[in-house]
């Protein structure tokens, strides 16, 4: 009925001290552990460093579970929030546009050494590397839409295509340009870390690759940086055509016969020489914040390449100036008469008037060169000047793979430009006919001369561009080039000289008619000049068609009419 309570007065004096041993055996187990690895051969030995390999190999055991991919996407998702984020610190006031800053340059290449460092760390195992390009595509293209987002209302705005160059009394771009050239430098930057691993020309037709994301940021490349640049080039255009006309000849002032040759040469500058350097130094300081990626320098190759062949075509095609009227002579001594009828004489009865020693000028004028010699410093020094403004402008990277080929494209319109200076020059030198022959020697000696350094002279220079030159030195006369062709000056202009690819199509065409309608006309061939001009055409033909491998000439000549 009533139960015992168990308590420590029944139990056995044994109990308390009985968990005692137990410890006192794991702690005498412990030295015999340590006396365990003496047995090399042992299960546990084996199974010990197996974890290790999977230890070093950490991507391939996270793949397995996902959670290395997880991580990735969230670190490259917070990378591209980052990369598009408002920069800390206050802006400058002209490139705010709703109290925004446009993007720094230089995030487009951090987010870029990212995406680089992940994807080389796994090139070595390919399953892992189509995961990580699978990873990568989604934060991509949330990069790339945001991107576009924020470029279409500056493209559709007014702004950013006003003004369409800059000015002396606006130099910088808008900062609706601004904007849009930030988005575009980041483009192209991350396109550039593309390009150092080969990101984005694969191709998988299970979609595992980057190549829409490639295309993608291209496209915002060139839809930011070519708008700017024809607005450039459309400005500078008309500027370079005009130096074709004949600048006006300007009064010549005896007080400025001794004078150095640089007073004499700032003057005989072409008008639109002296536009062109107030504008150029602009536009290059523009050009060079528009073109700050590897992507935006083919489009700034080409702006330079047309303004090269715009400035040959000019030059070469501009028209010889008509005689001067020799009026001078009258009008200063008018003037020496007036001056003395206001004042006194103060001087002795002895010393003869100023007006007697004008009186003898006229007879000296006549060693003046003609209109010829007066043409071909003009042309030579509009043309050096045009080089010494053109070698302001940016140039594409020649230290870039992907740019080297659009460097050596510019380097060769620069050499073509370069060439028609030295002909020019020479043609002042050699075909001046104010220039002095020597006792015995023909008239025509010069020209002879001139024709013994044609060859080297006209190396670089297009054949439909030398023609026109050399034809005005040794035949004078009205005729044109496009006249010898049969051709209206607007057909020609289209059909040969609407770029230097065109002109190289057309070279022997052009040059074969030029030289058959020569050799056809008696009139001609009775100039001293005609026999040297022909022998020189002939040469280059003859070159030209060896270059290209052609043995006919007939064939080129529907192409240069049509």
């Amino acid at each position: 009925m009533y139960t015992l309570r168990p308590t420590s007065f029944f139990r056995p004096s044994s109990r308390p001290t009985s968990p005692v041993p137990a410890p006192r055996q794991e702690a005498a187990a412990a030295p015999e552990r340590v006396a365990r690895p003496l047995s090399k051969l042992s299960l546990a030995n084996f199974r010990r460093p197996s974890p290790s390999p999977a230890t070093g190999l950490i991507p391939s055991t996270v793949v397995q579970d996902g959670s290395f991919m997880e991580v990735l996407g969230l670190k490259l998702s917070e990378a591209v929030s980052k990369a598009l984020a408002q920069p800390s610190g206050p802006g400058v006031p002209g490139e705010l546009l709703g109290g925004r800053r446009p993007i720094p340059p230089g995030r487009g290449h951090a987010l870029g050494a990212l995406i680089i460092s992940e994807v080389q760390a796994s090139r070595e195992n390919p399953h892992l590397y189509r995961a990580v390009i699978r990873t990568l595509q989604r934060p991509l293209s949330v990069l790339l839409t945001n991107i576009s987002t924020n470029l279409i209302p500056l493209l559709s705005s007014p702004a950013f295509h006003t003004p369409a160059a800059p000015t002396v009394q606006e130099p910088q771009p808008s900062a609706t340009q601004l904007h849009a050239v930030a988005l575009a430098t980041f483009a192209g930057e991350l396109l550039e870390a593309f390009d150092e691993i080969g990101l984005g020309y694969e191709i998988d037709t299970r979609g595992e690759n980057l190549k829409t994301i490639r295309e993608g940021l291209a496209s915002i490349v060139k839809r930011v940086v070519e708008p700017l640049i024809n607005g450039l080039k459309n400005e500078l255009m008309p500027i370079i055509d005009s130096l074709e006309s004949v600048p006006p000849s300007a009064p010549i002032n005896h007080a400025v016969v001794g004078k150095t040759s640089a007073a004499i040469k700032s003057q005989v500058l072409h008008p639109s020489i002296i536009i062109l350097q107030t504008i150029i130094p602009l536009y290059s300081r523009v050009l060079s914040r528009y073109v700050a990626s590897a992507y935006a320098e083919s489009a700034l190759a080409s702006f330079v390449i047309s303004l090269v062949w715009r400035g040959l075509v000019a030059l070469s095609n501009r028209s010889v100036p008509g005689p001067s009227p020799p009026a001078s002579p009258s009008m200063s001594t008018t003037t020496l008469k007036v001056k003395n009828a206001k004042k006194p004489s103060t001087t002795p009865p002895a010393t003869p008037p100023a007006g007697r020693f004008t009186l003898k000028l006229p007879p000296s004028r006549p060693t003046t060169p003609p209109s010829p010699g007066l043409r071909g410093p003009t042309v030579a020094t509009d043309a050096r000047a045009l080089y010494n403004l053109f070698e302001q402008l940016p140039k594409p990277s020649k230290d870039k793979e992907q740019t080297r080929l659009a460097r050596e494209v510019v380097d060769e319109a620069f050499d073509g430009l370069s060439s028609l200076i030295a002909l020019l020059e020479s043609i002042q030198m050699h075909a001046t006919p104010a220039r002095p022959v020597a006792p015995g020697a023909s008239p025509k000696a010069p020209l002879a001369d001139l024709e013994a350094d044609l060859e080297l002279l006209t190396e670089d220079i297009p054949i439909v561009i030398a023609i026109p030159i050399l034809l005005r030195t040794f035949i004078p006369s009205e005729r044109s080039v496009h006249g010898l062709l049969g051709l209206t000056e607007t057909e020609y202009r289209k059909g040969c000289l609407s770029g230097f690819g065109r002109a190289e199509e057309c070279g022997i065409a052009v040059g074969q008619r030029v030289l058959d309608v020569l050799r056809a006309d008696p009139a001609v061939r009775a100039q001293e000049g005609t026999d040297g001009f022909c022998r020189w055409l002939e040469r280059e033909l003859q070159a030209a068609r060896a270059e290209r491998g052609e043995l006919g000439d007939g064939e080129g000549m529907d192409t240069a009419q049509h």
